[in-house]
Protein backbone atom coordinates (compact mmCIF):
# COMPACT_ATOMS: atom_id res chain seq x y z
CA UNK A 1 0.00 0.00 0.00
CA UNK A 2 2.78 2.45 0.97
CA UNK A 3 4.64 1.77 -2.30
CA UNK A 4 1.45 2.46 -4.26
CA UNK A 5 0.92 5.76 -2.45
CA UNK A 6 4.53 6.71 -3.01
CA UNK A 7 4.22 6.01 -6.74
CA UNK A 8 1.03 8.09 -6.90
CA UNK A 9 2.64 11.02 -5.11
CA UNK A 10 5.70 10.81 -7.35
CA UNK A 11 3.49 10.92 -10.45
CA UNK A 12 1.58 13.93 -9.08
CA UNK A 13 4.81 15.80 -8.40
CA UNK A 14 6.07 14.96 -11.88
CA UNK A 15 2.83 16.19 -13.46
CA UNK A 16 2.98 19.43 -11.45
CA UNK A 17 6.56 20.08 -12.58
CA UNK A 18 5.60 19.45 -16.20
CA UNK A 19 2.60 21.78 -15.90
CA UNK A 20 4.78 24.50 -14.39
CA UNK A 21 7.30 24.20 -17.22
CA UNK A 22 4.48 24.79 -19.70
CA UNK A 23 3.56 28.11 -18.10
CA UNK A 24 5.09 31.43 -19.22
CA UNK A 25 8.26 32.26 -17.30
CA UNK A 26 6.57 35.20 -15.56
CA UNK A 27 3.84 32.92 -14.20
CA UNK A 28 6.52 30.62 -12.79
CA UNK A 29 8.64 33.37 -11.26
CA UNK A 30 6.28 34.52 -8.48
CA UNK A 31 4.02 31.47 -8.12
CA UNK A 32 1.37 32.90 -10.40
CA UNK A 33 1.41 36.36 -8.81
CA UNK A 34 1.77 39.40 -11.09
CA UNK A 35 3.75 42.13 -9.30
CA UNK A 36 2.62 45.72 -9.96
CA UNK A 37 4.62 48.57 -8.47
CA UNK A 38 2.41 51.26 -6.91
CA UNK A 39 2.91 54.52 -5.07
CA UNK A 40 0.27 56.83 -3.63
CA UNK A 41 0.44 60.41 -2.40
CA UNK A 42 -2.14 61.28 0.20
CA UNK A 43 -3.44 64.03 2.48
CA UNK A 44 -2.63 62.11 5.65
CA UNK A 45 -1.93 58.69 7.11
CA UNK A 46 -5.46 57.38 7.66
CA UNK A 47 -6.65 55.42 4.61
CA UNK A 48 -10.27 55.58 5.74
CA UNK A 49 -10.54 59.34 6.28
CA UNK A 50 -7.68 61.05 4.43
CA UNK A 51 -7.73 61.86 0.72
CA UNK A 52 -5.96 59.89 -1.96
CA UNK A 53 -4.39 62.60 -4.15
CA UNK A 54 -2.11 60.74 -6.59
CA UNK A 55 -1.65 57.14 -7.65
CA UNK A 56 0.84 55.69 -10.11
CA UNK A 57 1.58 52.13 -11.19
CA UNK A 58 4.34 50.41 -13.15
CA UNK A 59 3.51 47.06 -14.70
CA UNK A 60 6.48 44.79 -15.28
CA UNK A 61 7.57 42.23 -17.83
CA UNK A 62 9.97 39.29 -17.73
CA UNK A 63 12.31 38.49 -20.61
CA UNK A 64 11.68 34.87 -21.58
CA UNK A 65 15.30 34.45 -22.74
CA UNK A 66 17.34 36.25 -20.09
CA UNK A 67 14.91 35.85 -17.21
CA UNK A 68 15.39 39.52 -16.34
CA UNK A 69 12.59 41.71 -14.99
CA UNK A 70 12.01 45.18 -16.44
CA UNK A 71 9.46 48.02 -16.49
CA UNK A 72 6.86 47.58 -19.21
CA UNK A 73 4.53 50.55 -18.74
CA UNK A 74 3.75 53.24 -16.16
CA UNK A 75 0.52 55.18 -15.68
CA UNK A 76 -0.31 57.97 -13.25
CA UNK A 77 -3.40 59.83 -12.06
CA UNK A 78 -3.98 62.99 -10.07
CA UNK A 79 -7.08 62.24 -8.00
CA UNK A 80 -9.91 64.42 -6.69
CA UNK A 81 -10.35 64.06 -2.92
CA UNK A 82 -13.42 61.97 -2.22
CA UNK A 83 -16.43 63.72 -0.73
CA UNK A 84 -15.85 64.51 2.93
CA UNK A 85 -12.16 63.58 2.78
CA UNK A 86 -9.80 64.98 5.39
CA UNK A 87 -6.92 67.13 4.14
CA UNK A 88 -4.10 67.40 6.66
CA UNK A 89 -2.20 70.69 6.13
CA UNK A 90 1.15 69.16 7.12
CA UNK A 91 0.70 66.34 4.59
CA UNK A 92 -0.09 68.82 1.82
CA UNK A 93 2.94 70.90 2.79
CA UNK A 94 5.14 67.81 2.70
CA UNK A 95 4.00 66.65 -0.76
CA UNK A 96 3.55 70.12 -2.24
CA UNK A 97 0.19 69.08 -3.71
CA UNK A 98 -2.62 71.61 -3.99
CA UNK A 99 -5.83 69.58 -4.39
CA UNK A 100 -7.75 72.71 -5.48
CA UNK A 101 -5.44 73.50 -8.41
CA UNK A 102 -7.56 73.12 -11.60
CA UNK A 103 -4.40 72.53 -13.65
CA UNK A 104 -3.85 69.17 -11.92
CA UNK A 105 -6.17 67.49 -14.41
CA UNK A 106 -7.47 65.31 -11.61
CA UNK A 107 -9.99 62.48 -12.03
CA UNK A 108 -12.30 60.78 -9.54
CA UNK A 109 -11.05 57.74 -7.63
CA UNK A 110 -13.48 55.53 -9.53
CA UNK A 111 -12.06 56.47 -12.93
CA UNK A 112 -8.45 56.14 -11.77
CA UNK A 113 -8.95 52.70 -10.23
CA UNK A 114 -11.03 51.26 -13.05
CA UNK A 115 -8.48 52.39 -15.65
CA UNK A 116 -5.63 50.98 -13.56
CA UNK A 117 -7.40 47.66 -12.93
CA UNK A 118 -8.19 47.28 -16.63
CA UNK A 119 -4.52 47.67 -17.54
CA UNK A 120 -3.41 45.29 -14.79
CA UNK A 121 -5.86 42.59 -15.86
CA UNK A 122 -4.73 42.89 -19.48
CA UNK A 123 -1.02 42.60 -18.65
CA UNK A 124 -1.63 39.90 -16.05
CA UNK A 125 -3.45 37.74 -18.59
CA UNK A 126 -0.64 38.16 -21.13
CA UNK A 127 1.86 37.05 -18.47
CA UNK A 128 -0.19 33.95 -17.65
CA UNK A 129 -0.60 35.02 -14.01
CA UNK A 130 -3.65 34.59 -11.80
CA UNK A 131 -3.56 37.45 -9.29
CA UNK A 132 -1.86 40.83 -9.05
CA UNK A 133 0.26 41.68 -6.03
CA UNK A 134 1.29 45.16 -4.98
CA UNK A 135 4.97 46.09 -4.83
CA UNK A 136 5.64 49.27 -2.86
CA UNK A 137 8.06 50.95 -0.49
CA UNK A 138 6.43 50.50 2.93
CA UNK A 139 3.76 48.52 1.12
CA UNK A 140 1.22 48.37 3.97
CA UNK A 141 0.63 52.12 3.59
CA UNK A 142 -0.02 52.05 -0.18
CA UNK A 143 -2.05 48.84 -0.03
CA UNK A 144 -4.19 50.31 2.74
CA UNK A 145 -5.09 53.34 0.64
CA UNK A 146 -5.65 51.20 -2.47
CA UNK A 147 -8.00 48.88 -0.57
CA UNK A 148 -9.88 51.79 1.06
CA UNK A 149 -10.41 53.52 -2.30
CA UNK A 150 -11.54 50.24 -3.87
CA UNK A 151 -14.14 49.84 -1.12
CA UNK A 152 -15.33 53.46 -1.41
CA UNK A 153 -15.80 53.02 -5.17
CA UNK A 154 -17.75 49.80 -4.55
CA UNK A 155 -15.50 47.86 -6.92
CA UNK A 156 -16.29 44.26 -6.05
CA UNK A 157 -13.47 42.58 -7.95
CA UNK A 158 -10.00 44.02 -7.57
CA UNK A 159 -7.20 42.22 -9.43
CA UNK A 160 -4.96 42.76 -6.38
CA UNK A 161 -4.55 40.43 -3.45
CA UNK A 162 -6.10 42.18 -0.48
CA UNK A 163 -3.21 41.67 1.95
CA UNK A 164 -0.20 39.98 0.29
CA UNK A 165 2.51 42.37 -0.90
CA UNK A 166 6.18 42.67 -1.82
CA UNK A 167 7.75 45.42 0.29
CA UNK A 168 10.89 46.95 -1.20
CA UNK A 169 11.77 48.38 2.22
CA UNK A 170 12.34 44.85 3.49
CA UNK A 171 13.90 43.61 0.25
CA UNK A 172 16.30 46.55 0.09
CA UNK A 173 17.26 46.07 3.73
CA UNK A 174 18.14 42.46 2.98
CA UNK A 175 19.84 42.96 -0.38
CA UNK A 176 21.44 46.39 0.02
CA UNK A 177 21.56 47.19 3.72
CA UNK A 178 19.34 50.26 3.21
CA UNK A 179 15.65 50.86 3.92
CA UNK A 180 15.12 54.48 2.82
CA UNK A 181 14.17 54.60 -0.88
CA UNK A 182 16.75 57.25 -1.82
CA UNK A 183 19.54 55.46 0.05
CA UNK A 184 18.57 52.08 -1.42
CA UNK A 185 18.61 53.52 -4.93
CA UNK A 186 22.02 55.06 -4.26
CA UNK A 187 23.35 51.69 -3.08
CA UNK A 188 21.94 50.06 -6.22
CA UNK A 189 23.49 52.81 -8.41
CA UNK A 190 20.05 54.02 -9.50
CA UNK A 191 19.84 57.78 -10.10
CA UNK A 192 17.62 59.47 -7.53
CA UNK A 193 16.69 63.16 -7.41
CA UNK A 194 15.30 64.22 -4.03
CA UNK A 195 13.71 67.31 -5.54
CA UNK A 196 11.49 65.06 -7.68
CA UNK A 197 10.62 62.66 -4.88
CA UNK A 198 7.20 62.49 -3.23
CA UNK A 199 5.34 62.51 -6.51
CA UNK A 200 3.56 59.24 -7.18
CA UNK A 201 4.97 58.95 -10.70
CA UNK A 202 8.62 59.48 -9.72
CA UNK A 203 8.51 57.29 -6.61
CA UNK A 204 6.75 54.50 -8.49
CA UNK A 205 9.34 54.44 -11.26
CA UNK A 206 12.23 54.47 -8.79
CA UNK A 207 10.63 51.76 -6.66
CA UNK A 208 10.11 49.70 -9.82
CA UNK A 209 13.75 50.14 -10.83
CA UNK A 210 14.81 49.10 -7.33
CA UNK A 211 12.57 46.01 -7.30
CA UNK A 212 13.82 44.94 -10.73
CA UNK A 213 17.42 45.46 -9.62
CA UNK A 214 16.99 43.25 -6.55
CA UNK A 215 15.14 40.49 -8.41
CA UNK A 216 17.64 40.53 -11.28
CA UNK A 217 20.63 40.53 -8.93
CA UNK A 218 19.21 37.48 -7.17
CA UNK A 219 18.80 35.86 -10.60
CA UNK A 220 22.46 36.61 -11.44
CA UNK A 221 23.56 35.03 -8.17
CA UNK A 222 21.78 31.81 -9.10
CA UNK A 223 18.84 32.22 -6.73
CA UNK A 224 16.17 31.73 -9.42
CA UNK A 225 15.59 29.64 -11.37
CA UNK A 226 17.35 26.90 -9.47
CA UNK A 227 20.33 25.39 -11.23
CA UNK A 228 20.02 21.80 -12.45
CA UNK A 229 22.35 20.69 -9.69
CA UNK A 230 20.29 22.43 -6.99
CA UNK A 231 17.04 21.04 -8.34
CA UNK A 232 18.44 17.52 -8.44
CA UNK A 233 19.73 17.91 -4.89
CA UNK A 234 16.25 18.96 -3.72
CA UNK A 235 14.71 15.92 -5.41
CA UNK A 236 17.02 13.46 -3.68
CA UNK A 237 15.37 11.63 -0.78
CA UNK A 238 16.75 12.42 2.66
CA UNK A 239 17.82 9.79 5.15
CA UNK A 240 14.47 10.15 6.93
CA UNK A 241 12.35 9.54 3.78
Amino acid sequence: MSESLTDTNTKKESNMKTANKDKPLFAQRFRGYFPVVIDVETAGFNAQTDALLEIAASVLSLDEITGKLFIDETIQFNVHPFEGANLEPKALEFTGIDPTNPLRGAVDEDEALKTLFKLVRKKMKLAGCQRAIIVAHNAAFDLGFLNAATTRCKIKRSPFHSFVSFDTTTLAGLALGQTVLAKACEAAKIDFNNSEAHSALYDTEKTAELFCHIVNKWHDLGGWPLTVESAEQEDKPTSTD
